[in-house]
């Protein structure tokens, strides 16, 4: 699953690799999707390449008839250190599933000129592919790295991969993108 290209100016984006998420049960263990990730990161910013890393402080309101009562430790929404993250790093504090969405990502990302974004993180099929129709539907070319990405259920996570991404854009794998990263 090649890269079909990169394009001049990406961004990577990182979901919600954050110490309360890392430590939840994934289809495939978190460590791997970081040590990924933070290659992807380290990469991307050696490029001069920006690098996007959002975590999630809290969730849509949904049903005014249902109570939410989940308190999160105070380091819940942290991201992990794994990540190394730099002062260039656009940090995005999300509250709904897709990073776009009421968090001005897509007002930075066009005053950068990026046109394409690379996602990885945890869930795929939550946050990994709501940022993705996001990404899709604002015009920017998708490229998904299948084996950076995890969900908290196996299922949900090949449908995303099997059934979603294709139609969004390029599903592919962290060799690719680094490939891709150091032969442009």
């Amino acid at each position: 699953m090649p890269l079909s290209k990169l394009d001049k100016k990406p961004v990577l984006i990182v979901i919600d690799l954050q110490k309360g998420i890392v430590s939840f049960p994934t289809a495939h263990p978190s460590h791997e999707i970081v040590g990924k990730s933070a290659a992807l990161a380290r990469a991307f910013r050696h490029r001069g390449f920006p690098v996007v890393l959002v975590n999630v402080a809290g969730g849509a309101p949904g049903r005014a008839d249902v109570t939410h009562n989940f308190t999160p430790p105070a380091d819940w929404t942290d991201l992990v250190p794994e990540l190394e993250q730099h002062d260039s790093d656009h940090v995005v504090t999300k509250l709904r599933w897709g990073a776009f969405h009421e968090t001005g990502l897509d007002q930075h990302l066009q005053k950068l000129g990026v046109t394409q974004v690379v996602l990885c993180g945890i869930a795929t099929s939550i946050g990994v592919e709501s940022t993705a129709r996001y990404a899709h539907e604002h015009g920017y070319h998708v490229a998904l790295v299948e084996d950076a990405m995890t969900d908290l259920d196996a299922e949900a996570h090949a449908h995303s991969l099997n059934k979603i991404f294709p139609r969004l854009g390029e599903v592919t794998n962290t060799a690719e993108v680094l490939k891709a990263v150091h032969t442009s």
